[in-house]
């Protein structure tokens, strides 16, 4: 297990001023992270060079992402029935610091962007396919 501090969106980290928290998995252990987003979304990004969020990510100030083993369940509670997606996988070295591991779903431990996502980091683009009882398709995903 690692051992840090992890970054809150408030100002503040947990584990400040009391014992650091031990976390699994963590920044060094999670190669690739990966977004989910409309169609429409990620074809204006790539007009921009830049992704700057969908609405919710917007309101909450970062970029939501998740981790191979959450991208089902994200898919399931955030996109179920909807169609045209895409699931955008993300080198999360490549994010720097503006990337801050938060607790979230499940008190898991959910990667967020603080900033816009740079094309640049983007190693591919999944379409997901839509399956009639409103679930997803999801392709093999690099841990």
């Amino acid at each position: 297990m690692l051992e840090f501090a992890v970054p809150c969106r408030y100002g503040r980290s947990f584990g400040e001023n009391t014992s650091k928290l031990k976390i699994k998995p963590g920044p060094r252990d999670v190669p690739k992270i990966y977004k989910i987003c409309s169609a429409s979304a990620w074809r204006e990004a790539e007009r921009l060079g830049v992704y700057h969020g969908s609405a919710d990510d917007v309101r909450d100030g970062f970029i939501h992402f998740s981790t191979a083993p959450q991208v089902p369940e994200t898919a399931r509670k955030h996109f179920f029935g909807q169609s045209a997606l895409f699931l955008v996988e993300v080198e999360a070295d490549a994010l720097g610091e503006r990337l801050r591991w938060e607790r979230s779903r499940n008190d898991d431990l959910f990667p967020h962007l603080y900033g816009e996502l740079d094309l640049g980091a983007v190693t591919a683009v999944h379409q997901m396919h839509s399956r009639a009882d409103g679930g997803h398709d999801l392709p093999g995903l690099v841990p």
